[in-house]
């Protein structure tokens, strides 16, 4: 893996830390990941190890857990 991803849920928590990694990192390295519009990618995110949104999954598989947000069960409804 070569980009970070960013998975979060849209809420305003989320939002803020989303625009704090675009300006750290640049958008060209992360990939955003709004799990309450592509709830297809929940899956995907528990086996990376997300536990809560927002969180950072960094290139080398490291989950960086960002001022939480909501659960990962909160987001599957």
């Amino acid at each position: 893996m070569s980009k970070s991803i960013f998975y979060h849920a849209g809420c305003p928590v989320c939002i803020s830390v989303e625009h704090d990694i675009v300006n750290l990192v640049g958008s060209s390295n992360v990939d955003i990941i709004h799990l309450g519009e592509d709830p297809s990618q929940i899956q995907a995110a528990e086996k990376h190890g997300v536990k809560s949104v927002p969180a950072l999954l960094t290139p080398n598989g490291n989950v960086l857990h960002l001022n939480f947000g909501a659960s990962i069960d909160d987001v599957k409804g």
